[in-house]
């Protein structure tokens, strides 16, 4: 199991999910797909996450020579690097794609900004709620708004899919600050878990859930996909049974690092299916 738990740590797994999400969206939307925009997600996805996880490790370790800490966080700097480069040759091939890619890149780092070792960002730390709208709003962006780049035509399906998508990755979004409110809170960093009560973030729950699945429908039946709609239908009640386990009691690393982001896979996998 070295090998999956190497995967899932080191985010691995979920860039491949962002790359099922992106298949996902040109799927729907009936979109010509581009394997450079394939390359470009994963390897955004890959070194956005390890760059994320080094600033949190390097956040949280005060006192830790660099030598020592860049040494034990070697596998990490590793795989930055590494995406780094397929960034940067994917994206010579994407020049039209420029003005969305520079987007995604500010949200990412706006996200990032609570962990940044500067005095004049520390407000940020407080920010919970747009913390976690922020990085559901990130995840639609790169997910559908830079594969439907050029699909002038497909405007109001392309909106109604990236407002899915946003409710769909807000949801899961939800589930993660749920299992980090502890943590967060000794850290005095803050998400929405953190900030409304637990009555409160059910009820933000069941209203996005019903967003989700009324604009799931429309942007399907705006095709008349009558399998992807039975499709979406059946992943919505998935997304629901796992919120419902996640409240039963505590989970481990791999419910969340592999099911509740294996979401992403399954949505798309139904899409796949609905498709054939």
């Amino acid at each position: 199991m070295k090998w999956l738990h190497f995967l899932l740590s080191h985010s691995v797994f979920i860039s491949l999910c962002a790359v099922a999400l992106c298949f996902q969206t040109y799927s729907i939307l009936h979109l010509s797909a581009d394997n450079y925009v394939y390359g470009f997600t994963f390897f955004a996805t890959l070194g956005s996450y390890n760059f994320y996880w080094l600033l949190s490790k390097y956040s949280f370790s005060s006192g830790t020579k660099l030598d020592i800490f860049l040494k034990a966080n070697r596998t990490y700097i590793l795989l930055f690097s590494l995406a780094g480069i397929g960034m940067l040759y994917c994206l010579w091939f994407l020049s039209g794609y420029y003005f969305y890619i520079s987007t995604a890149i500010g949200l990412t780092l706006l996200y990032s900004l609570p962990l940044w070792p500067f005095r004049f960002v520390s407000f940020t730390k407080k920010a919970g709620f747009l913390k976690t709208i922020l990085l559901a709003a990130t995840w639609a962006w790169v997910t559908v708004m830079i594969p439907a780049a050029n699909a002038y035509k497909a405007a109001t399906p392309t909106a109604i899919l990236f407002f899915t998508r946003f409710c769909f990755m807000l949801q899961l979004c939800i589930l993660f600050d749920m299992r980090d409110m502890k943590i967060d809170k000794m850290h005095s960093l803050h998400s929405l878990a953190t900030d409304v009560s637990r009555r409160t973030l059910s009820i933000i729950m069941y209203v996005v859930f019903g967003l989700y699945i009324v604009a799931g429908v429309l942007v399907r039946q705006h095709f008349n996909d009558t399998p992807q709609v039975i499709a979406f239908g059946l992943t919505g009640l998935l997304v629901w049974i796992v919120y419902r386990l996640s409240l039963v009691k505590d989970r481990g690393y791999f419910f969340y690092y592999f099911l509740v982001d294996g979401l992403m896979l399954i949505s798309s996998a139904a899409t796949y299916i609905a498709a054939i």
